[in-house]
């Protein structure tokens, strides 16, 4: 499903089962070897299907460890993301050449805990989701935007090797629904905080445009924004099909 919403350039492997071979690397398995069982797995699951997107761009199995905020350390030359949730794991993968960076995130299609949106939104933002649910509550809203940020820090501290708060990005969403008619659409994400040259280099500006899917029980979003090069303005690849879509900047 993550597939979806993502451009050409981004190889990704998406499984709802755990796979068990082939085993980890020895320095992996360090990682985790005080884990509980479904830590282990999940672990495991993670990195084996990263390593078949990195297959899929031509590059050899090589050991993927966490950094110091337990993000995975891609090998040089190439971008990334994992996610997981209950019964789905999805690592993707694209040329440094293409993309400034990738974010994903997949969570279960269920409302947020009480209390945990007030954490992690502004009010502004549950203004517009309240607004929202009216329309189309069989979304939920408020896990939605949770994903979406999370999204948002997966392509941020990459570039930026910064924290980002919850409340340091503004997000909107549209709705629509795709071919298969599952409701989707796009998201727009702008940065409240001094933007590095770093980030607003690579990626055109302090703004980003996202795509989100709910189907099949499961909550994902994703950013893509392209390399911005010399002249160009920040683009985002849409799904399958895939003519590039230019975004406000």
């Amino acid at each position: 499903m993550m597939r979806r919403l993502l451009p050409d350039t981004v190889e990704v492997t998406e499984v709802r089962w755990e796979l068990t071979a082939p085993p980890l690397f020895p320095e992996e398995e360090a990682v985790v070897a005080r884990a509980v069982d479904g830590r282990r797995r999940e672990f495991a699951t993670g990195r084996r299907c990263a390593r078949l997107s990195l297959a899929a761009l031509g590059l050899a199995a090589r050991p993927l460890l966490p950094g110091p905020r337990g993000e995975p350390r891609w090998p040089a030359g190439v971008v990334g993301a994992m996610s997981h949730c209950d019964g789905y794991r999805v690592a993707a993968v694209a040329r440094a050449t293409d993309l400034a960076a990738l974010g994903v995130d997949a969570e279960p299609a269920a409302r947020l805990p009480d209390g945990v949106l007030e954490a992690v939104s502004l009010p502004e933002e549950r203004a517009d989701l309240a607004r929202l649910g009216r329309t189309a509550p069989e979304v939920p809203w408020d896990r939605l935007l949770f994903s979406a940020k999370e999204s948002v820090y997966k392509v941020w501290f990459p570039l930026t090797r910064r924290p980002l708060g919850f409340e340091e990005a503004r997000l909107r969403f549209t709705r629509e629904r795709d071919a298969a008619g599952a409701v989707c659409g796009r998201f727009e994400a702008r940065l409240l905080v001094p933007v590095p040259a770093e980030f607003s280099g690579p990626v055109g500006g302090a703004g980003l445009t996202g795509r989100w899917l709910v189907d099949e029980g499961l909550v994902l979003t994703a950013l893509a924004p392209v390399v911005r090069r010399s002249g160009d303005g920040p683009d985002f690849f849409g799904p399958a099909g895939r003519a590039a879509v230019r975004h406000p900047g």
